[in-house]
């Protein structure tokens, strides 16, 4: 099983696919494994991409420390892949919490072996509610849905919010896989992570951001809605195209996965 080893020991599994020039690395979201991303992984390594994607520490097959939840040691993860794999002209593409993980990542490590990133369904910049973030949602919510069902009750969390998630066109046997891919996560990630996503602000680090930025978003996201997170994050950084998905939910790797897919191979070989 590929692996790598972080500096604090923890043991991240990799899924590593293609021989292409182009680089593509993936970063799942949170509950989410590098499982998630074989609808795009597949169709652009037989495109001519070597394309990598991996477990976040707490989800799927890599290992569950207990610690290292926070987006720095996040993003270090990160960059031991990069640096272990010695990748280079590296296109990150992040989804829903990834991207915070992409930006946090060049922001402490820099961007020498990175060549442009794409965001999918992003959270950034700011989701908690703020005197300088009016239309942000209020902390005592979040920490809320944390307390009286995902610490309870997360299968039950997770049959709740599945279908807004998706399109009424997705299949049962779809929506069954992503359903498991999420069962197979830590409870404490699940939650740790949460926390994180929902306290961070990545507004200063975006606009210090000045690689190509590609955001894919659907315009119907109820987990990430457009005007908090893709709009915003638009606005913010120096070099960024945004593509609206009519009518979309948030999980688009999923219910557009063609249409993501065609979109990443054009940003990544353009022509």
């Amino acid at each position: 099983m590929p692996t790598i080893r972080t500096p604090d020991g923890v043991e991240l599994f990799y899924r590593d696919w293609g021989q292409g020039p182009q680089v593509v690395v993936f970063l799942a979201s949170w509950s989410l494994s590098s499982e998630s991303w074989a609808y795009q992984m597949l169709p652009m390594a037989e495109a001519g991409c070597r394309c990598i994607a991996y477990d976040r520490r707490g989800h799927g097959r890599s290992d569950d420390p207990g610690r290292g939840y926070d987006y720095d040691t996040l993003a270090d993860d990160l960059a031991c892949l990069m640096e272990r794999l010695d990748l280079k002209e590296v296109t990150l593409v992040g989804y829903s919490m990834g991207p915070g993980e992409i930006v946090r990542y060049l922001t402490r490590h820099g961007s020498a072996r990175v060549a442009q990133i794409a965001m999918l369904g992003t959270v950034t910049p700011m989701l908690a509610q703020a005197e300088d973030n009016p239309a942000g949602i209020p902390e005592e919510v979040f920490e809320q849905v944390r307390r009286e069902q995902l610490m309870r009750d997360f299968p039950q969390w997770i049959e709740d919010n599945i279908r807004p998630f998706v399109t009424p066109e997705t299949s049962a046997g779809m929506i069954d896989w992503i359903r498991s891919i999420c069962r197979q996560t830590s409870l404490q990630a699940i939650v740790q992570c949460n926390r994180v996503i929902t306290a961070a602000d990545f507004r200063a680090e975006l606009r210090r951001i000045e690689l190509p930025v590609l955001l894919l978003h659907g315009e119907a996201d109820l987990s990430a809605p457009i005007a908090l997170t893709a709009e915003p994050s638009l606005a913010l950084l120096p070099n960024a195209e945004l593509v609206r998905y009519r009518g979309a939910p948030h999980g688009i790797f999923l219910t557009h996965a063609e249409q993501v897919t065609a979109d990443l191979l054009r940003y990544i070989q353009p022509g």
